[in-house]
Protein backbone atom coordinates (compact mmCIF):
# COMPACT_ATOMS: atom_id res chain seq x y z
CA UNK A 1 0.00 0.00 0.00
CA UNK A 2 2.87 2.40 0.72
CA UNK A 3 3.94 2.31 -2.95
CA UNK A 4 0.34 2.89 -4.07
CA UNK A 5 0.00 5.85 -1.71
CA UNK A 6 3.28 7.37 -2.87
CA UNK A 7 2.13 6.98 -6.47
CA UNK A 8 -1.19 8.70 -5.69
CA UNK A 9 0.45 11.44 -3.62
CA UNK A 10 2.47 12.27 -6.76
CA UNK A 11 -0.82 13.26 -8.43
CA UNK A 12 -1.17 10.03 -10.41
CA UNK A 13 -4.44 8.16 -10.93
CA UNK A 14 -5.33 4.47 -10.96
CA UNK A 15 -6.34 2.36 -13.93
CA UNK A 16 -9.64 0.52 -13.77
CA UNK A 17 -7.83 -2.79 -13.07
CA UNK A 18 -5.67 -1.24 -10.32
CA UNK A 19 -8.68 0.35 -8.61
CA UNK A 20 -10.57 -2.93 -8.68
CA UNK A 21 -7.64 -4.92 -7.29
CA UNK A 22 -6.97 -2.45 -4.45
CA UNK A 23 -10.58 -2.33 -3.28
CA UNK A 24 -10.73 -6.14 -3.25
CA UNK A 25 -7.56 -6.19 -1.12
CA UNK A 26 -9.03 -3.57 1.26
CA UNK A 27 -12.10 -5.79 1.70
CA UNK A 28 -9.78 -8.69 2.56
CA UNK A 29 -8.24 -6.60 5.39
CA UNK A 30 -4.79 -6.69 3.78
CA UNK A 31 -3.96 -3.15 4.95
CA UNK A 32 -3.90 -1.48 8.35
CA UNK A 33 -6.29 1.26 9.44
CA UNK A 34 -3.86 4.12 8.81
CA UNK A 35 -3.15 2.92 5.28
CA UNK A 36 -6.85 2.64 4.43
CA UNK A 37 -7.62 6.09 5.86
CA UNK A 38 -4.74 7.54 3.86
CA UNK A 39 -6.08 5.88 0.72
CA UNK A 40 -9.60 7.21 1.34
CA UNK A 41 -8.18 10.68 2.00
CA UNK A 42 -6.66 10.85 -1.49
CA UNK A 43 -10.18 10.98 -2.92
CA UNK A 44 -11.19 13.72 -0.51
CA UNK A 45 -8.46 15.86 -2.09
CA UNK A 46 -9.43 15.34 -5.71
CA UNK A 47 -12.27 14.10 -7.91
CA UNK A 48 -12.38 10.40 -8.64
CA UNK A 49 -11.68 9.53 -12.30
CA UNK A 50 -14.01 7.54 -14.52
CA UNK A 51 -11.57 4.59 -14.63
CA UNK A 52 -11.20 4.56 -10.83
CA UNK A 53 -14.96 4.69 -10.35
CA UNK A 54 -15.47 1.83 -12.82
CA UNK A 55 -12.82 -0.27 -11.07
CA UNK A 56 -14.18 0.32 -7.57
CA UNK A 57 -17.71 -0.37 -8.78
CA UNK A 58 -16.72 -3.66 -10.46
CA UNK A 59 -15.00 -4.77 -7.27
CA UNK A 60 -18.02 -4.09 -5.06
CA UNK A 61 -20.49 -5.70 -7.47
CA UNK A 62 -18.23 -8.75 -7.80
CA UNK A 63 -18.02 -9.09 -4.02
CA UNK A 64 -21.70 -8.31 -3.37
CA UNK A 65 -24.18 -10.90 -2.16
CA UNK A 66 -26.28 -11.78 -5.24
CA UNK A 67 -29.96 -10.81 -5.30
CA UNK A 68 -32.63 -12.13 -7.67
CA UNK A 69 -36.07 -10.55 -7.39
CA UNK A 70 -37.39 -12.17 -10.56
CA UNK A 71 -37.59 -8.84 -12.39
CA UNK A 72 -35.43 -5.86 -13.32
CA UNK A 73 -38.49 -3.66 -13.90
CA UNK A 74 -37.63 -1.76 -10.73
CA UNK A 75 -36.92 1.81 -9.70
CA UNK A 76 -34.13 2.89 -7.36
CA UNK A 77 -34.04 6.45 -6.01
CA UNK A 78 -30.84 7.22 -4.20
CA UNK A 79 -28.48 10.05 -3.33
CA UNK A 80 -24.76 10.06 -2.75
CA UNK A 81 -25.27 11.67 0.66
CA UNK A 82 -22.58 13.81 2.16
CA UNK A 83 -24.03 17.10 0.94
CA UNK A 84 -23.94 18.44 4.50
CA UNK A 85 -27.46 19.87 4.19
CA UNK A 86 -29.18 17.58 6.73
CA UNK A 87 -32.49 17.42 4.90
CA UNK A 88 -35.18 14.95 5.86
CA UNK A 89 -35.17 11.57 4.05
CA UNK A 90 -36.41 12.84 0.71
CA UNK A 91 -35.33 9.99 -1.59
CA UNK A 92 -36.72 7.34 0.79
CA UNK A 93 -40.08 9.12 1.02
CA UNK A 94 -40.12 9.52 -2.77
CA UNK A 95 -39.51 5.76 -3.04
CA UNK A 96 -42.66 5.00 -1.06
CA UNK A 97 -44.66 7.45 -3.15
CA UNK A 98 -43.45 5.70 -6.32
CA UNK A 99 -44.36 2.33 -4.77
CA UNK A 100 -47.83 3.69 -4.00
CA UNK A 101 -48.40 4.28 -7.72
CA UNK A 102 -47.92 0.55 -8.38
CA UNK A 103 -44.36 0.83 -9.71
CA UNK A 104 -42.09 -1.62 -7.91
CA UNK A 105 -39.06 -0.17 -6.12
CA UNK A 106 -35.81 -1.77 -4.92
CA UNK A 107 -34.04 0.84 -2.83
CA UNK A 108 -30.59 0.38 -1.38
CA UNK A 109 -29.54 2.49 1.59
CA UNK A 110 -27.35 2.73 4.65
CA UNK A 111 -26.91 4.43 7.99
CA UNK A 112 -26.00 8.09 7.74
CA UNK A 113 -22.22 8.55 7.56
CA UNK A 114 -22.24 12.35 7.54
CA UNK A 115 -25.88 13.06 8.39
CA UNK A 116 -28.05 12.44 11.45
CA UNK A 117 -30.35 9.93 9.80
CA UNK A 118 -29.72 7.89 6.66
CA UNK A 119 -32.43 5.77 5.04
CA UNK A 120 -31.49 2.74 7.15
CA UNK A 121 -31.70 4.78 10.36
CA UNK A 122 -35.18 6.10 9.65
CA UNK A 123 -36.65 2.76 8.52
CA UNK A 124 -35.14 0.95 11.49
CA UNK A 125 -36.56 3.61 13.81
CA UNK A 126 -40.00 2.99 12.27
CA UNK A 127 -39.75 -0.73 12.99
CA UNK A 128 -38.58 -2.15 9.66
CA UNK A 129 -36.52 -5.34 9.93
CA UNK A 130 -33.68 -5.52 7.44
CA UNK A 131 -33.76 -8.51 5.10
CA UNK A 132 -30.64 -10.31 3.88
CA UNK A 133 -31.96 -12.68 1.20
CA UNK A 134 -33.87 -12.63 -2.09
CA UNK A 135 -36.93 -14.51 -0.82
CA UNK A 136 -37.68 -12.07 2.01
CA UNK A 137 -37.07 -9.11 -0.29
CA UNK A 138 -39.45 -10.61 -2.85
CA UNK A 139 -42.11 -10.96 -0.16
CA UNK A 140 -41.80 -7.25 0.70
CA UNK A 141 -41.97 -6.40 -2.99
CA UNK A 142 -45.18 -8.40 -3.36
CA UNK A 143 -46.78 -6.93 -0.22
CA UNK A 144 -45.79 -3.29 -0.58
CA UNK A 145 -44.32 -2.79 -4.09
CA UNK A 146 -41.03 -1.93 -2.38
CA UNK A 147 -38.08 -3.70 -0.81
CA UNK A 148 -35.15 -2.17 1.02
CA UNK A 149 -31.58 -3.42 0.86
CA UNK A 150 -29.49 -2.36 3.85
CA UNK A 151 -26.15 -2.03 2.08
CA UNK A 152 -23.88 -3.66 4.72
CA UNK A 153 -25.87 -6.90 4.47
CA UNK A 154 -25.24 -7.14 0.73
CA UNK A 155 -21.75 -5.64 0.61
CA UNK A 156 -19.60 -7.54 3.10
CA UNK A 157 -16.63 -5.79 1.51
CA UNK A 158 -17.74 -2.56 3.21
CA UNK A 159 -17.70 -4.06 6.70
CA UNK A 160 -14.00 -3.39 7.20
CA UNK A 161 -14.28 0.29 6.28
CA UNK A 162 -17.60 1.13 8.00
CA UNK A 163 -16.00 2.14 11.35
CA UNK A 164 -13.42 4.27 9.52
CA UNK A 165 -16.11 6.06 7.53
CA UNK A 166 -18.01 6.78 10.75
CA UNK A 167 -14.87 8.09 12.43
CA UNK A 168 -14.11 10.40 9.51
CA UNK A 169 -17.71 11.65 9.33
CA UNK A 170 -16.99 13.01 5.85
CA UNK A 171 -18.22 12.24 2.37
CA UNK A 172 -15.85 9.65 0.87
CA UNK A 173 -15.69 7.85 -2.47
CA UNK A 174 -17.86 5.17 -0.86
CA UNK A 175 -20.71 7.71 -0.88
CA UNK A 176 -20.11 8.12 -4.61
CA UNK A 177 -20.04 4.36 -5.14
CA UNK A 178 -23.17 3.61 -3.12
CA UNK A 179 -25.77 4.54 -5.78
CA UNK A 180 -23.93 2.49 -8.41
CA UNK A 181 -23.72 -0.84 -6.59
CA UNK A 182 -27.28 -1.90 -5.84
CA UNK A 183 -26.96 -5.69 -6.45
CA UNK A 184 -30.51 -5.76 -7.83
CA UNK A 185 -29.29 -3.72 -10.86
CA UNK A 186 -32.67 -2.06 -11.40
CA UNK A 187 -33.64 -0.94 -14.90
CA UNK A 188 -34.49 2.58 -13.73
CA UNK A 189 -32.23 4.58 -11.47
CA UNK A 190 -32.49 8.16 -10.27
CA UNK A 191 -29.34 9.35 -8.54
CA UNK A 192 -28.89 12.59 -6.65
CA UNK A 193 -25.41 14.08 -6.51
CA UNK A 194 -24.09 17.08 -4.59
CA UNK A 195 -21.27 17.83 -7.00
CA UNK A 196 -21.38 18.69 -10.72
CA UNK A 197 -18.03 17.04 -11.42
CA UNK A 198 -19.32 13.74 -10.02
CA UNK A 199 -22.56 14.15 -11.96
CA UNK A 200 -20.50 14.31 -15.15
CA UNK A 201 -18.46 11.21 -14.25
CA UNK A 202 -21.68 9.34 -13.43
CA UNK A 203 -23.16 10.37 -16.76
CA UNK A 204 -20.15 8.99 -18.67
CA UNK A 205 -20.31 5.73 -16.72
CA UNK A 206 -24.08 5.19 -16.92
CA UNK A 207 -24.29 5.98 -20.63
CA UNK A 208 -22.40 2.72 -21.23
CA UNK A 209 -25.30 0.72 -19.73
CA UNK A 210 -28.64 -0.40 -21.12
CA UNK A 211 -30.62 0.76 -18.09
CA UNK A 212 -32.32 4.16 -17.95
CA UNK A 213 -30.99 6.79 -15.57
CA UNK A 214 -31.50 10.32 -14.40
CA UNK A 215 -28.88 12.21 -12.41
CA UNK A 216 -30.20 15.17 -10.44
CA UNK A 217 -28.19 17.97 -8.87
CA UNK A 218 -29.53 21.06 -7.13
CA UNK A 219 -27.22 23.86 -8.21
CA UNK A 220 -26.95 25.13 -4.63
CA UNK A 221 -25.38 21.82 -3.57
CA UNK A 222 -28.13 19.35 -2.64
CA UNK A 223 -27.97 15.71 -3.77
CA UNK A 224 -31.65 15.72 -4.74
CA UNK A 225 -34.22 18.05 -6.28
CA UNK A 226 -34.48 20.39 -3.31
CA UNK A 227 -36.56 23.20 -4.93
CA UNK A 228 -34.34 25.65 -2.99
CA UNK A 229 -33.01 26.77 -6.38
CA UNK A 230 -32.55 25.49 -9.91
CA UNK A 231 -31.84 21.81 -10.62
CA UNK A 232 -29.69 20.28 -13.33
CA UNK A 233 -30.93 16.92 -14.63
CA UNK A 234 -28.76 14.58 -16.72
CA UNK A 235 -30.09 11.67 -18.76
CA UNK A 236 -29.06 9.57 -21.77
CA UNK A 237 -30.33 12.27 -24.11
CA UNK A 238 -28.46 15.17 -22.52
CA UNK A 239 -28.81 17.67 -19.70
CA UNK A 240 -31.09 20.55 -18.81
CA UNK A 241 -31.58 23.08 -16.01
CA UNK A 242 -35.05 23.32 -14.46
CA UNK A 243 -36.47 25.97 -12.16
CA UNK A 244 -39.00 25.06 -9.47
CA UNK A 245 -41.63 26.70 -11.69
CA UNK A 246 -40.66 24.47 -14.63
CA UNK A 247 -41.42 21.51 -12.35
CA UNK A 248 -44.82 22.99 -11.32
CA UNK A 249 -43.75 24.04 -7.82
CA UNK A 250 -42.66 27.13 -5.88
CA UNK A 251 -39.19 27.60 -4.45
CA UNK A 252 -38.78 26.47 -0.84
CA UNK A 253 -36.41 27.64 1.89
CA UNK A 254 -33.58 25.41 3.17
CA UNK A 255 -35.13 25.60 6.66
CA UNK A 256 -38.39 24.08 5.41
CA UNK A 257 -36.71 20.80 4.41
CA UNK A 258 -34.52 20.42 7.52
CA UNK A 259 -34.39 16.85 8.82
CA UNK A 260 -34.35 17.47 12.58
CA UNK A 261 -31.73 17.01 15.29
CA UNK A 262 -32.13 13.29 16.03
CA UNK A 263 -33.05 9.98 14.41
CA UNK A 264 -36.33 10.13 16.35
CA UNK A 265 -37.07 13.55 14.83
CA UNK A 266 -36.37 12.18 11.35
CA UNK A 267 -38.70 9.20 11.85
CA UNK A 268 -41.54 11.39 13.19
CA UNK A 269 -41.18 13.75 10.26
CA UNK A 270 -41.11 10.82 7.82
CA UNK A 271 -44.34 9.26 9.07
CA UNK A 272 -46.00 12.66 9.42
CA UNK A 273 -45.48 13.35 5.71
CA UNK A 274 -46.75 9.90 4.66
CA UNK A 275 -49.83 10.37 6.87
CA UNK A 276 -50.70 13.49 4.87
CA UNK A 277 -49.62 16.01 7.50
CA UNK A 278 -46.53 17.35 5.76
CA UNK A 279 -46.14 21.05 5.04
CA UNK A 280 -46.62 22.31 1.50
CA UNK A 281 -42.82 22.60 1.13
CA UNK A 282 -42.13 19.08 2.42
CA UNK A 283 -44.79 17.58 0.17
CA UNK A 284 -43.53 19.51 -2.84
CA UNK A 285 -39.98 18.19 -2.49
CA UNK A 286 -40.95 14.53 -2.13
CA UNK A 287 -43.51 14.77 -4.95
CA UNK A 288 -41.10 16.34 -7.43
CA UNK A 289 -38.47 13.65 -6.80
CA UNK A 290 -41.03 10.85 -7.10
CA UNK A 291 -42.41 12.35 -10.32
CA UNK A 292 -39.02 12.58 -12.00
CA UNK A 293 -38.27 8.98 -10.98
CA UNK A 294 -41.57 7.85 -12.55
CA UNK A 295 -40.91 9.87 -15.70
CA UNK A 296 -37.52 8.16 -16.01
CA UNK A 297 -39.24 4.80 -16.56
CA UNK A 298 -40.96 6.07 -19.71
CA UNK A 299 -44.05 4.08 -18.73
CA UNK A 300 -46.35 6.67 -17.20
CA UNK A 301 -46.63 9.44 -19.77
CA UNK A 302 -45.45 13.03 -19.41
CA UNK A 303 -43.97 14.66 -16.32
CA UNK A 304 -47.40 16.18 -15.61
CA UNK A 305 -48.98 12.71 -15.74
CA UNK A 306 -46.33 11.38 -13.37
CA UNK A 307 -46.91 14.29 -10.97
CA UNK A 308 -50.63 13.48 -10.82
CA UNK A 309 -49.83 9.83 -10.07
CA UNK A 310 -47.42 10.86 -7.31
CA UNK A 311 -49.95 13.24 -5.72
CA UNK A 312 -52.62 10.55 -5.75
CA UNK A 313 -50.23 8.07 -4.12
CA UNK A 314 -49.46 10.45 -1.25
CA UNK A 315 -52.92 11.98 -0.77
CA UNK A 316 -54.83 8.68 -0.92
CA UNK A 317 -52.59 7.01 1.66
CA UNK A 318 -51.30 4.41 -0.81
CA UNK A 319 -47.67 5.40 -0.10
CA UNK A 320 -48.31 5.05 3.64
CA UNK A 321 -49.90 1.63 3.10
CA UNK A 322 -46.76 0.48 1.27
CA UNK A 323 -44.73 1.30 4.37
CA UNK A 324 -47.22 -0.32 6.73
CA UNK A 325 -47.35 -3.52 4.67
CA UNK A 326 -43.61 -4.16 4.97
CA UNK A 327 -43.34 -3.24 8.65
CA UNK A 328 -46.11 -5.61 9.88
Amino acid sequence: MKQILQYLFNHQTLTKAEAKAILIEISQNKFNESEVISFITVFLMRTITLEELEGFREALLQLAKPVDLGTKDLVDIVGTGGDGKNTFNISTLASFIVAGTGQKVAKQGNYGASSISGSSNVLEELGYKFKDNSEDLKTDLEKGNICFLHAPLFHPALKSVAPLRKQLGLKTFFNILGPLVNPVRANFTMIGVANLEIARVYQYLLQKQKSEFMIVHALDGYDEISLTGDTKIFSKIGEKIYSAEDLKFKNVSPESIFGGETKEDAAKLFINILEGNGTEEQNSVVLVNASIALENTGKYGSYDDCLELAKESLESGKALNCLKSIIK
